[in-house]
């Protein structure tokens, strides 16, 4: 089966309810969350020839690119997003490896004061727990709930464009005696140990997530933040690390 009907077969798949078409390891199906548009999110042959797997996943966000939920507008809230959110399925004991790698293009634009969240462990009714942010540059850990606590830069900026970089998460979720030990292409990058939850459940997003438009709107005086593409590639969980290979 060549490219071209892969491609066509994923794009029809994306449209119906319940239809897995990557690999997620464990992971329980993905949906997306507070975008709609047609752009905002694709399958696609890789286009850098390069990947882990011979499909990725591409997000985009364009300026304007907000919605609202029951229970939360980003429209009100100063955010833009397209993001895919899984189930919210890691409780209080359970210790998992997640992975993905992760191509921004040689042109993707920096947009601090801006925050650009590319992956996040959020929390049932509650904050984020975790956050890699683009932040002034490079790839961040940002211990959050709910007001950034740590941050740890895990990849340089010179480092992030242009190429593959793959990530490794290893946690055990506790409200008091957790761990989170990330490693970014094979070397450990950071390890924390404690509360790694405060709510009942923690679940995995991951996309472009930008808050607080405003900020770089008021810095450079202008009406719109320019446009931003993120590719993944193997997003898994899995009780091992070997689990995660493609």
């Amino acid at each position: 089966m060549n490219r071209l009907v892969k491609t066509i077969l994923i794009s029809g798949c994306l449209a119906m309810t319940g239809c897995q078409t990557l690999d997620k390891g464990s992971f329980g199906q993905f949906k997306r969350s507070l975008n709609n548009k047609s752009y905002g999110y694709s399958v696609v042959p890789d286009p850098t020839d390069t990947a882990p797997t011979e499909f990725v996943e591409r997000f985009e966000v364009r300026s304007g690119d907000c919605s609202s939920g029951p229970d939360w507008s980003d429209c009100s809230n100063d955010r833009e997003r397209s993001e895919l959110s899984g189930p919210k399925d890691n409780y209080q004991g359970s210790e998992f490896w997640y992975g993905w790698s992760l191509y921004l293009p040689p042109d993707y634009p920096n947009i601090y004061p801006t925050k650009t969240a590319l992956a996040q462990f959020h929390q049932k009714n509650s904050p984020p727990a975790f956050m890699f942010q683009n932040s002034n540059g490079g790839y961040w850990i940002d211990r959050n709930f709910g007001n950034t606590t740590h941050l740890h830069k895990i990849i340089e900026d010179d480092d992030l464009r242009g190429k593959w970089n793959r990530i490794e998460v290893h946690a055990n979720w506790h409200k008091k005696n957790g761990f989170f030990v990330v490693y970014v292409n094979g070397q450990l990058k950071w390890r924390y140990e404690g509360p790694t939850m405060t709510s009942d459940a923690v679940y995995f997003k991951y996309g472009i997530y930008r808050s607080f438009m405003s900020r770089y709107k008021i810095r450079n005086s202008v009406d719109e933040v320019p446009p931003q593409v993120a590719y993944f590639s193997n997003v898994k969980r899995s009780k091992s690390r070997e689990g995660l290979m493609p």
